[in-house]
């Protein structure tokens, strides 16, 4: 037979472990429907104390702070509509630095030069148009002919004529062998699709 005024005793204890001054302390109860159970941890700190700092300082600060936001601001405004760079198009610093020693100054032409050059201008360009004419007529010579020759053989076998007009599907795709570069490799087994990425980045 238990004796329940001591269990009940017990029940109310709480066991509370003093080993060191830094050891945190931790309540252990004890009751009879959760027989032990341990209390949260609890790390709390004294709060620190708040330092006094000069008003001006703190001013000082949020301006430097705002005038770097600002000039980031600037900058990013400005490349806005920067392209990137391509190095095929760049021109090296070797040629800009030699620029004015390689140009040429524009040559003086007479009068008798400009008319000369005015009137072969002219004379290129209706040669020219009469080239773009003659193309433009044989090409509706042609296609007068093929519209003469379909109608006659509509009127030979209307079979014939629907086989002359339907497209030659022989023709798609086209493919073409002839000489190559190299030769081909014998066993040549072609890359899995693997390659290493040097493209340059660059940030606005």
């Amino acid at each position: 037979m238990f004796n329940l005024s001591l269990l009940r005793q017990f029940t109310r204890l709480s066991i509370v472990p003093t080993i060191s001054p830094t050891v945190i302390s931790r309540n252990v109860s004890a009751t009879a429907s959760l027989q032990f159970k341990i209390t949260d941890q609890l790390w709390a700190e004294p709060m620190k104390k708040k330092k006094k700092i000069d008003p001006a300082i703190v001013k000082a600060r949020e301006e430097r702070r705002r005038k770097k936001l600002e000039k980031q601001i600037r900058r990013l405004e400005k490349n806005a509509r920067q392209l990137k760079p391509i190095d095929e198009m760049e021109v090296p610093l070797e040629l800009l630095d030699n620029f004015n020693k390689r140009k040429r100054p524009q040559p003086k032409l007479s009068a008798e030069v400009i008319e000369a050059r005015a009137l072969l201008q002219k004379e290129w360009t209706r040669y020219k148009r009469a080239e773009y004419m003659a193309n433009v007529a044989q090409i509706d010579r042609i296609m007068a002919a093929q519209r003469r020759a379909l109608e006659k053989l509509y009127e030979e076998s209307e079979d014939l004529y629907n086989e002359a007009i339907m497209p030659d599907m022989s023709l798609i795709p086209y493919e073409i062998r002839g000489t190559v570069a190299t030769p081909p490799i014998k066993n040549y087994e072609s890359p899995d699709g693997e390659y290493i990425d040097i493209s340059k980045k660059w940030d606005n």
